[in-house]
């Protein structure tokens, strides 16, 4: 079996528009194709002795053992991998289940495509479902447990930490977008200008000074201290002079910790003597050049979590110990310990397994223990010197137990300090009764506090500590969306997308859109470039000036990891015709639907698809859809838009030489088709089409008619506002037209435009697209042939697998079905092509160049027509 290709599908796609992560993998069965289960003799069995937990994939049958039983009766090797794919993700920990096998136009090449949580992880799991399945086949060892291991390890790598996954989550069930900036934890909250970013538990309205002070435990503790807020005596040493110093003051036991340190890095507690004071002393200063020197204080260490200045979490922590049983020795007491189901690797779950390290062995030596040392029956023997999670402590939550004072005195330290998410450690006998009574004292105030030990902790109530920080950041009635139009369809998305963010940018809103030229915010091109995909619509939703999203979405982007937006407000497809079919498994028109549909099928429930009422295949979407669904139509008298319009639904029809919207049998008159110089005098009717469905998607947005009608005319195509859409270059004695037609459906447009064109001679320059169908670019030539006198074909670029010689010769052949006698050239290069026709252009003539290389084209005729202007003026 053979691996094409694996891709990661992280938005709305062709398999499921809800499960937006999902690995798809083109597998090539080779031989296997030709070997189902039940012809592989001991295959279930082998199955089943690895993978025994697969009892529960109940598969198509729908009972406990549906996918055993498929295996026994015969399924083909992608269907198994799918369903290991998804095992293996879940023994590492990463619980997922959906899946889907189909075999493509190519007999024995199947897409997998199985769910993820972590796209890394979802990469590994494809490869090594291959691997698995081939072992299984071959009756070999396989390593599975090395695989597993390997998943963990790249999901910890990757994955988000548990606070700022816990931040995420509550923003997700409160249906707040989110995207992930860059590798580690800092995260974007919404889109656009209603977008919050935090890292960790640090967020956008975390105050940068209280980050300074809070980093710094002697200006805290001084601030604490002026606050009459209790803390522990110490000072700052930088060699052992000053420890000496500091000692004679406070007198030991003592704690010595790093000055800027965290996570209880190059801590030392208890210290008793000076022996170990100057031990203790080198190992904080691996971690900063300054350290702190404090009086030990005994009791509990506690933790109290405050944000926005309120209480909402305390937990009691104790160091990642072990418990004697007056058996077995403390090596043997750790790896039981870690056995616990609770503990995990990394932070996979409530509890982190404990590693033996430096701060164990010292804790160990200061004991006169080892490793192999038997402690008695219920000793405590702590391996860490502080209390963190991550190395194996455990938190019992102690929130209600707070006494009142406590409360006021953590909310005030979090007001004093200036933190919106603050830790404050403290170390007392209890906090149910109020520190000045029990001799409590404050440690250290935290910025970025972890949110693990009060989401999870050991023993107690877990909290949803989460929730606050994003009460803090979207109190109600704050949106975190912006408003996105998708466009997409074969023709005319690029002119509907501009139109439409010229009718945004007219009604106040700083608007950004992608189109096949570029990214815009505002009229500024941030990015030239094919720019319709995801990564070009998550370009928008990340500027932060940005209050409208128009975005043109493409059929590349959507099938090579789907859309860049969770959902969309409006959604309009302008129509679905013969191009690119052939490529990615796109085969058939209904296959190119299945794409295109994805995009009205990610429209939010009160949301709009707009649709073009004279095409089958939209008509056939519009019965998949779950929102509210609009139609637009150049016939007015067409079956489909009488019947809607008995319905009562909204359509936008060309009437009487107006754009018009219907709602029933009412009409809203918006303009005269003639006013809008988008559709050259009312003569390109593909141009109408569009304006049609950009006025539509206004209208349904909520924008004014008037306000719709003042942008429709001055919306003035030209090579700056829609290059190469119909550009129209008037010479002294003939006329240029550039334009992007690539495909039938586009030529056609252009052949209606050109009959209304006076001209004493119509030439054409044309080429072929190397990966588009035999058909296709035959049927582009036999149109040109039909409204061209003379052709000119050129061909360098786009070949794409196929010969010049080819393509020219299913042009040459095209030209032939069209049975008119058309004089035709070949001048291989654009350039040459475009100034042979321009020099040798008649009087009356009409060149029409057909690019798609569009900024050339334009350069070219551009230059000869400032030259003509200049030579009129000399």
């Amino acid at each position: 079996m053979k691996i094409d290709k694996i891709q990661a599908l992280r938005g709305p796609n062709i398999w499921s528009v809800q499960r937006k992560k999902l690995i798809q993998m083109r597998l090539d069965l080779e031989e296997m194709e030709q070997f189902p289960t039940n012809k592989i003799d001991g295959f279930r069995e082998r199955i089943e002795a690895m993978f025994p937990t697969m009892i529960e994939h109940r598969c198509s049958e729908g009972v406990r053992g549906g996918f055993f039983s498929r295996i026994e009766r015969g399924t083909w090797m992608g269907h198994v991998i799918e369903h290991i794919a998804l095992e293996i993700q879940t023994l590492a920990g990463m619980e997922t289940g959906f899946g889907r096998t189909r075999e493509t136009k190519t007999p024995g090449i199947y897409n997998v495509v199985f769910s993820y949580t972590e796209e890394n992880v979802g990469m590994f799991a494809a490869e090594s479902s291959v691997a698995i399945a081939e072992a299984l086949i071959a009756g070999t060892e396989y390593d599975l447990e090395g695989d597993i291991q390997k998943m963990r390890e790249i999901r910890e790598r990757v994955r988000l930490g548990p606070s700022t996954g816990s931040i995420v989550e509550d923003a997700v069930s409160r249906d707040i977008p989110w995207i992930r900036l860059g590798t580690n934890s800092l995260v974007q909250l919404g889109y656009g200008i209603n977008q919050m970013r935090f890292q960790a538990t640090i967020t956008c309205k975390t105050s940068s000074i209280a980050v300074d002070i809070a980093c710094n435990k002697e200006q805290t503790k001084k601030m604490l201290d002026a606050a009459s807020i209790p803390v522990a005596n110490g000072g700052i040493c930088v060699d052992e002079e000053d420890l000496d110093e500091v000692i004679r003051k406070i007198g030991y036991p003592i704690v010595l910790k790093p000055l800027d340190g965290n996570h209880g890095k190059g801590a030392s507690i208890n210290v008793k003597t000076r022996e170990e004071a100057v031990e203790g002393l080198a190992y904080a200063k691996k971690y900063s050049h300054r350290i702190i020197v404090e009086k030990f204080i005994t009791g509990y260490d506690f933790r109290v979590l405050i944000i926005n200045n309120k209480l909402v979490a305390a937990a009691k922590r104790e160091p990642a110990h072990v418990r004697g049983n007056g058996k077995q020795t403390i090596q043997e007491l750790i790896e039981e310990t870690n056995k616990d189901p609770r503990r995990g690797y990394g932070h996979e779950n409530v509890l982190t397994q404990i590693d033996v390290d430096r701060d164990t062995t010292d804790l160990l030596e200061k004991l006169n223990y080892t490793l192999e040392t038997v402690p008695k029956k219920d000793e405590v023997v702590y391996l860490k010197s502080t209390a963190n999670l991550s190395t194996g402590g455990t938190s019992i939550d102690v929130t209600d137990m707070m006494h009142p004072e406590n409360i006021f005195l953590c909310e005030r330290i979090s007001r004093v300090i200036g933190l919106d998410v603050c830790g404050v450690d403290i170390m007392a006998e209890n906090l149910t009764q109020p520190l000045k009574e029990n001799g409590g004292c404050i440690l250290e105030v935290n910025a970025a506090p972890g949110f693990r030990m009060h989401l999870a902790p050991s023993e107690g109530l877990p909290r949803n500590v989460a929730a606050p920080v994003i009460d803090m950041l979207y109190p109600p009635g704050k949106p975190s969306r912006i408003p996105i139009i998708a466009v997409t369809g074969t023709n005319g998305k690029t002119t509907t997308t501009r139109l439409l963010a010229h009718i945004v940018k007219n009604n106040g809103y700083q608007v950004g859109f992608t189109t096949s030229d570029g990214i815009y915010v505002q009229n500024h091109m941030m990015e030239k470039g094919d720019t319709t995909g995801p990564i070009s619509a998550e370009y928008i939703l990340k500027d932060p000036t940005v209050e409208f999203a128009v975005l043109e979405t493409a059929r590349g982007g959507i099938l090579r990891s789907g859309l860049g937006f969770s959902r969309c407000d409006i959604a309009i497809i302008t129509n679905i015709q013969e191009d690119h079919l052939g490529l990615s498994d796109i085969h058939t028109l209904d296959d190119l639907a299945r794409v295109k549909s994805t995009v009205v099928k990610s429209v939010k429930k009160d949301g709009w698809a707009i649709l073009n009422a004279e095409d089958d295949q939209c008509l056939k979407i519009a019965n998949e859809l779950s929102c509210n669904v609009a139609y637009f139509s150049l016939d007015e008298n067409n079956p489909k838009v009488k019947q809607f319009s008995k319905e009562g639904k909204i359509v936008a029809v060309y009437e009487n030489g107006f754009i018009t919207i219907k709602k029933g049998e009412w009409k809203i008159r918006v303009e005269r088709a003639t006013h809008v110089p988008l559709t050259m005098g009312g003569k390109a009717k593909f141009m109408i089409a569009n304006v049609l469905a950009a006025t539509l998607a206004s209208y349904l947005h909520g924008f004014k008619t008037e306000d719709i009608s003042l942008s429709l005319q001055t919306f003035i195509p030209s090579a700056a506002h829609t290059p190469g859409r119909m550009n129209i270059f008037e010479f002294k004695k003939f006329k240029v037209l550039i334009d992007f037609a690539h495909n039938p459906s586009g030529y056609r447009g252009v052949e209606e435009y050109l009959n209304s064109v006076e001209a004493s001679k119509k030439i054409g320059i044309i080429a072929g697209v190397g990966d588009r169908r035999d058909e296709d670019i035959k049927e582009c030539a036999t149109i040109a042939a039909r409204m061209f006198d003379h052709i000119i074909i050129r061909q360098e670029k786009y070949l794409r697998g196929r010969t010049e010689e080819e393509i020219i010769g299913l042009i040459m052949e095209g030209i032939e079905e069209s049975g008119r006698d058309v004089t035709h050239e070949i001048i291989p290069k654009e350039v040459e092509a475009i100034k042979h026709a321009i020099n040798n252009a008649q009087e009356g003539s009409f060149i029409t160049a057909l690019s798609d290389v569009v900024t050339n084209a334009i350069n070219i005729v551009q230059e000869y027509l400032d030259k003509e202007s200049e030579d009129g003026n000399h």
